[in-house]
């Protein structure tokens, strides 16, 4: 009992050396510490990618066009302003700075303030109002220029309820062309078409003659105020923000659908990493069993097995999959299986010619000796030594199918419920992004899928090295 008892405490230590040493010796190769520390990275950004996404519902919402509404059109991402002269505007939340409300005659009054203090050189895009509201109310929206200028954006009744959004480009250009044409000259006054003219340039326009043709911003501090009555005594309201929407969003931009490309970018991530992993984990495992099978029974088995192998290694994967995708609707786990089903024969012949050099060792005899059948021989003596070998395999295997699913969503055979760096390549193709020079919507996701790519090359290359000691030295 003694020496079970101290065969089995030194067996810890021994593991714990083993991982040291395999450690040690990993930290030895630069390019698998880069891999690995990309690894990382990636997976605690996926971890805590409620806390990263700028637009907390995008994986769910990516495409409902009314979560994006407030955004600009297809543009640039707001770090490009560090490279211009003329400094654009940027999208900005606005909260309020005072929310009065009061009851007379038992009605809800109220009275909302904001402040905003422009500091860019070209005009925003748009300003809306937001309030979430339940009753009938009538509303007033007016701006204070830094001149000192009122102009009424919005004068009306709002009978609804869930959330009032007022535009100052559409539910209030005719108030601004008016307060356009009253502070200019008529022969000037002229020249705002109400078609062409821009009233958001003219509302942050410094007053002259000419503010429809030519913007000169005026810079300082905007003030706005939202007063307003409930003609029910049951009125509620909450939630006041608004949005100046600017020329410039995000860290990314935005598509021509006004969504934001970072916040889709964080959301394809974690796919991107469960596809990779999870299709070649699985692929490699049944590849591992299948080298072992093939090589411990040999003979019929092995040619039977090999004939089968032959036959899928030389299947071209990529246009089988996208006839397969083509017949069938379109699924993530349709591509997990398709790229499983077609990817296990990788690892098969290495293990192969290792499992038959370790069939023929003394303890396989010995054990087949004492009785040991044959799933215990393969379970308990070969498949333990040969899985460690594996790891390289699985680790270079990555890559490959984080581009088969990005190939096949480019391509539009992929899962249009969810958000992958291939969808968003996809739609960028779709919306001509090349032609319009749209390059925040393209490089982005192919660059991530080229560093995510190569961080699981580099840790293949350093597992070779070190489980297969004779690379070292190549």
């Amino acid at each position: 009992m003694e020496n079970k008892k101290t065969n089995s405490k030194n067996t810890n230590p021994q593991k714990q050396n083993l991982i040291v040493d395999f450690f040690n010796e990993f930290k030895k190769d630069k390019t698998g510490m880069i891999g690995l520390s990309i690894l990382i990275i990636a997976i605690l950004m996926s971890l805590f990618e409620p806390l990263i996404l700028t637009y907390k519902e995008a994986p769910k919402r990516w495409r409902d066009i009314n979560y994006w509404q407030d955004n600009p059109v297809s543009a640039p991402p707001v770090w490009v302003n560090f490279f211009q002269k003329e400094k654009a505007s940027i999208t900005s939340h606005i909260d309020a700075i005072s929310f009065e409300t009061n009851y007379i005659d038992g009605r809800l009054n109220y009275k909302i303030l904001f402040e905003y203090d422009y500091n860019f050189d070209k005009s925003p895009v748009d300003l809306i109002f937001h309030l979430n509201i339940r009753g009938n109310t009538g509303l007033t929206w007016k701006i204070t220029r830094p001149d000192g200028e009122t102009i009424i954006l919005y004068d009306g009744l709002y009978n609804s309820t869930g959330n009032l959004r007022i535009s100052a480009f559409n539910d209030s250009k005719n108030r601004i062309l008016r307060f356009y044409r009253e502070s200019v000259p008529v022969i000037f006054s002229r020249q705002a078409e109400s078609l062409i003219t821009n009233p958001i340039e003219i509302l942050f326009n410094t007053k002259k003659d000419d503010m429809a043709n030519d913007f000169l911003a005026l810079k300082g501090n905007y003030e706005f105020e939202i007063t307003g009555e409930f003609s029910e005594t049951n009125g509620e309201i909450e939630n006041p923000y608004m949005v100046l929407v600017g020329s410039m969003s995000g860290l990314m931009g935005t598509d021509n659908m006004k969504r934001d490309i970072f916040s889709g970018l964080i959301s394809g991530l974690k796919w991107a990493l469960f596809i990779g992993i999870a299709t070649s984990f699985i692929a490699v495992i049944i590849g591992v069993m299948y080298g072992i099978i093939s090589a411990y029974f040999g003979g019929f088995v092995d040619g039977f097995m090999q004939f089968i192998y032959q036959i899928f290694i030389g299947i071209p994967v990529l246009p089988v999959m996208i006839v397969m995708s083509a017949i069938f609707k379109p699924s993530i786990w349709t591509m997990i299986a398709m790229m499983i089903l077609f990817s296990w024969t990788g690892s098969v012949m290495t293990v192969r010619s290792m499992a038959m050099q370790l069939k023929e060792e003394t303890y396989i005899e010995a054990a087949r000796t004492i009785g040991a059948g044959h799933l215990r021989i393969i379970f308990n003596h070969l498949t333990p030594l040969l899985l460690p070998f594996s790891f390289a395999s699985m680790a270079l295997a990555v890559p490959s199918a984080i581009v088969y699913e990005s190939s096949l969503s480019l391509l539009g055979f992929g899962d249009a419920t969810i958000v992958t760096w291939g969808q968003i390549l996809h739609d960028a193709m779709k919306g001509s992004a090349v032609l319009s020079g749209l390059w925040w919507w393209i490089i982005p996701p192919g660059i991530l899928i080229a560093i995510l790519g190569m961080s699981f090359a580099f840790l293949g290359f350093a597992l070779d090295k070190i489980l297969h000691p004779k690379l070292r030295n190549r």
